[in-house]
């Protein structure tokens, strides 16, 4: 609750109205926080682009990395794209999500299913959702990434890039979002696609949104594959590489922009 209520009162200093889902999970009221930029266009169904990260942890961890990181990118790519309210084509709705984590994960408690799911019964068009997930720990040094079976034969063994991982349906999605990226940076990247079931493909909120047919990609630093301090007390601000995460969120934020202004 103390965290919900910090995302929702910093995206109101930057002149927002908060949205919220609410709904029960093991009898107690949890909720979904969303805001939204409007299209410029008096569109009454625009495209839509949804970018999300979860705001809880796994209970024994601070989760500094999984998912601080990726929350608080979301908050920054929300001030950074105010200037885009009212004047794109497409709507984009910077969402912050409940209950990812176990035991919550896959069932009808998390968070991003529901406002999938919401999204669906609306009809909203969605042709892009982005998932934030553990984007803060990089490390050049030999050794330390490890992959699912059998990507590491394709991929390097050091752990300082960020990858755009997503399921089969969402391949365009995927090729388009990093060919976008590294147009505007440097900074290490790869991206690839797999069947659900590959382990670490599905394991974040762009599940819920490829269950209802929505083309979505995980942004990530791989979490479990390189990250030492998954899911453990340890896992705590002093791994963070701050600058690293700036300058991904950096290369996010071009790459929404490219998505907004596209015909």
């Amino acid at each position: 609750e103390k965290v919900a209520r910090y995302i929702e009162a910093t995206l109101a200093s930057f002149g927002y109205t908060i949205g919220r889902q609410e709904f029960l999970a093991a009898g107690k009221m949890v909720r979904n926080i969303e805001v939204t930029v409007e299209p410029g266009t008096q569109n009454s169904d625009p495209r839509v682009i949804v970018v999300g990260a979860h705001y809880d942890s796994v209970s024994g961890s601070p989760g500094a990395n999984d998912n601080a990181t990726g929350a608080a990118a979301v908050i920054e790519l929300a001030r950074l794209a105010r200037d885009l309210d009212a004047v794109g084509t497409k709507r984009i709705r910077f969402a912050f999500f409940v209950n990812e984590e176990p035991p919550y994960f896959r069932t009808e408690a998390m968070g991003s299913l529901q406002y999938a799911r919401a999204l669906a019964r609306r009809n909203e068009r969605v042709i892009a959702m982005y998932s934030l997930e553990t984007i803060g720990f990089y490390s050049s040094a030999p050794g330390s990434q490890i992959y699912p079976a059998p990507f590491g034969l394709m991929f390097p063994d050091r752990g300082d890039f960020v990858a755009f991982v997503g399921m089969l349906g969402s391949r365009a999605l995927v090729r388009k979002t990093i060919r976008s990226f590294r147009s505007h940076t440097a900074f290490p990247s790869i991206g690839g696609v797999a069947p659900g079931f590959v382990p670490g493909i599905g394991w974040s909120d762009h599940w819920a949104f490829a269950e209802h047919g929505f083309e979505a990609v995980m942004i990530t630093d791989t979490a479990p594959f390189r990250y030492p301090h998954y899911h453990r007390p340890s896992d705590t601000p002093d791994k963070i590489d701050a600058e690293k995460v700036a300058r991904v969120v950096k290369g996010i934020e071009r790459v929404i922009r490219d998505l907004v202004n596209e015909q």
